[in-house]
């Protein structure tokens, strides 16, 4: 990194950070203006999309998200967000796990940019303003330096299609080894250099390893869209890193008062999506007044 880019980022996060002197009075919260969300693979119910979709709508949710490329025909899609009023914000890349940016293999990050160029236009059709993607995974075969710079290289090759779609690129860090500080993050976004390229803040994802609200300061207005989840750090300690997650909503680490002060400080408005251990109605409708808990919309 540059000196003069390091001073940049490093300026930003601190004039952020100064911000947190502003208090809240006690049980009150910022006003934000949320939209909730989910993944549509939670939903494990009898039933075609539309009756998906209608009791999405029912059990008070927004919008949902999809995932893309799959097998789900958009058509049918289509017509339960036309019937029932359900939004589909954004869609989940399905291929950058099986094949992600970072591989050695040129072919195979060959084939998740044809993937995302898929995920953009499925998602301008939904209406959607965001695709979700994680970038790489660092891993004892994939060295961070390499990671990192074949995805920003695959990633700039689908800039013009997210320019033609009017579709953002959303960037998650999901415990693949990788962006783990938020202003490595910021430093990785900023160097495309382009707006149709942000963030993707999963604010339970970072609770092993950082503070929510730190990052949400740091990475500001790059954040486009926001993941819901829980973290246990006693689960954590107690059981392993994965069971950190087996928590339900408010029942983890996740302060999330300063969460909503955090993206109160940065002017956040727009979507929330839980991510969570899904079910049917009686589950889903749960996530949703939880959600509604979390950020004062009950």
């Amino acid at each position: 990194m540059h000196r003069r880019d390091f001073i940049r980022i490093s300026g930003t996060a601190i004039a952020s950070a100064s911000l947190t002197s502003t208090t809240f009075p006690a049980n009150s919260a910022p006003q934000l203006n949320i939209k909730k969300s989910l993944k549509y693979s939670m939903v494990d119910a009898p039933g075609s999309v539309l009756d998906h979709f209608k009791m999405l709508k029912e059990v008070g949710f927004d919008g949902v998200e999809m995932d893309s490329p799959s097998d789900i025909n958009v058509d049918e899609v289509l017509e339960a967000k036309e019937q029932t009023g359900l939004e589909i914000p954004g869609v989940i890349n399905s291929a950058h796990w099986k094949m992600p940016l970072s591989d050695p293999d040129s072919s195979v990050r060959a084939e998740c940019v044809e993937a995302s160029k898929t995920s953009l236009r499925d998602c301008q059709r939904y209406g959607g303003t965001t695709m979700l993607l994680v970038p790489g995974v660092v891993n004892d075969k994939i060295s961070y330096a390499d990671a990192y710079r074949r995805s920003q290289e695959e990633i700039r090759k689908l800039l013009p299609v997210a320019e033609e779609t009017g579709v953002k690129i959303a960037i998650e860090n999901v415990w693949n080894n990788m962006l783990i500080s938020p202003l490595e993050a910021a430093r990785y976004i900023d160097e495309f250099e382009n707006p149709m390229i942000g963030w993707y803040f999963d604010v339970g994802n970072i609770v092993r390893y950082g503070w929510p609200e730190h990052w949400i300061e740091a990475l500001g207005d790059r954040i486009m869209k926001l993941d819901i989840k829980e973290y246990s750090r006693k689960k954590q300690e107690e059981e392993g890193i994965w069971k950190g997650f087996d928590v339900e909503l408010m029942e983890g680490d996740c302060n999330w008062p300063e969460v909503n002060k955090a993206l109160d400080k940065i002017g956040y408005a727009g979507w929330a999506s839980a991510e969570v251990k899904g079910g049917g109605r009686e589950r889903l409708q749960k996530i949703s007044q939880k959600m509604d808990a979390i950020f004062g919309l009950a």
